[in-house]
């Protein structure tokens, strides 16, 4: 099994910014890829951003390109895959999770692609 656990959520005025983090921990060495995904009141859950399991590829939707990143540390044996996000909006409000993969030679952008999920962390951004 495979644990995480989401931290760094808030209330942030539109401009601002937040980094949110995911402890990954338990059986890791089955993971292949991380993805963040976010999921606003009456929407569906929808893929943000993701990063292969060695930090070499990145993924992000259209929305947030250019204001989001994703990216992992490895610190004395600690896992933590972070999203930075700048210059937020409005419309990023959401419950954000961290979800790790087992799929190899790709990082899903789908929940289906994602066998382990932490609790989730509110966003909000205030204009």
């Amino acid at each position: 099994q495979v644990q995480l656990a989401e931290s760094g959520g808030g209330l942030v005025q539109a401009g601002g910014s937040l980094r949110l983090s995911c402890a990954a921990s338990g059986r890791t060495f089955s993971i292949r890829g991380m993805g963040w995904f976010r999921q606003a009141p009456g929407k569906e859950r929808e893929f943000v951003a993701g990063i292969s399991w060695d930090g070499d590829r990145t993924y992000y939707v259209d929305p947030v390109q250019g204001r989001f990143t994703i990216s992992i540390s490895r610190d004395n044996a600690k896992n933590t895959v972070y999203l930075q996000m700048n210059s937020l909006k409005p419309e990023d409000t959401a419950v954000y999770y961290c979800a790790a993969s087992r799929e190899s030679y790709r990082v899903p952008g789908t929940p289906a692609g994602y066998g382990y999920w932490g609790q989730g962390t509110q966003v909000t951004v205030s204009s």
